[in-house]
């Protein structure tokens, strides 16, 4: 639920100029999502979502560039070492095994890294098959994820 929020969040400060935490709070209502203020906040840390001034003189949300990569970084080791029960490869395939539920917040977690070497990636529940351009790139790729499970 967390990480299908925060992925919420992101789109909808990507779609549109969100200046408080009451707007993006009645646009994730209006989605369906609930949540409270206290929630947003945290998510808005975790995301590391800072306030720039737009060219209208009005403020909005949008995501730190410096924390970015560090941001997606951290919470893929944290999904890795939480979630991720074991890992393989197949050529030019890596499948990921992960504790119920937890397949899609893997994938979301690498589709946000920007993996040049990644063509594209697929969750069941438990499940998630991430398809690499090679058969190099799959084993560089699970080296990586053998050091972050580390």
């Amino acid at each position: 639920m967390k990480a299908k929020r925060q992925q919420e969040i992101l789109r909808i400060i990507e779609e549109q100029d969100v200046e408080t935490q009451d707007q993006l709070l009645s646009e994730l209502r209006a989605k369906g999502m609930q949540a409270t203020q206290a929630t947003i906040s945290r998510d808005i840390k975790e995301l590391h979502l800072v306030k720039e001034l737009t060219g209208y003189g009005t403020y909005r949300y949008t995501v730190s560039e410096r924390k970015a990569s560090l941001n997606s970084a951290g919470r893929l080791r944290t999904i890795f070492k939480e979630g991720v029960t074991s890992f393989d490869v197949a050529q030019n395939i890596v499948v990921l095994k992960t504790m119920p539920g937890l397949a899609s917040a893997a994938c979301a977690a690498i589709d946000g890294m920007e993996i040049s070497d990644l063509v594209g990636s697929l969750a069941g529940d438990d499940t998630a098959i991430l398809i690499m351009r090679t058969n190099e790139s799959a084993q560089n790729f699970c080296n990586e994820i053998h050091k972050m499970m580390k």
